[in-house]
């Protein structure tokens, strides 16, 4: 079993939860984060920011300053990891700069609170 751990653009969280959830991956648990990568502001940034993109406004002319992403993550069986790295990509990839980040990580286990299963019973599995 697996972890992966998605940062994504605020305004693409509707749009990947989407496509997960179509492509079989119901169980998500998201956060607002605050973050940046090594790259510097680009200038076709004006024009998000012209557009009222609020991500594009605060990211103008402030390259070390923090921008709210969406962090996603899900503890899934191996055999379902392709498929979410997959979907993320398809959706968020727009090739500029921003577009986040994915992380696999080992999971050991898991249990289901309510019933006591555990490993991969305990995740929901399509």
């Amino acid at each position: 079993m697996k972890e992966v751990l998605a940062i994504v653009r605020m305004d693409m969280m509707n749009k990947t939860k989407a496509a997960l959830t179509e492509a079989g991956i119901s169980s998500m648990t998201a956060r607002e984060v605050l973050g940046r990568g090594k790259g510097l502001v680009d200038l076709s940034l004006l024009k998000g920011a012209e557009l009222g993109y609020e991500e594009a406004i605060s990211q103008l002319g402030q390259t070390n300053r923090l921008i709210p992403k969406r962090l996603l993550t899900m503890v899934v069986p191996d055999k379902m990891v392709d498929r979410i790295v997959k979907t993320i990509i398809k959706v968020n990839k727009t090739g500029k700069a921003g577009d986040g980040k994915i992380f696999i990580l080992p999971a050991t286990d898991a249990i289901r609170v309510r019933t006591g299963e555990s490993g991969d019973s305990a995740l929901d599995e399509i």
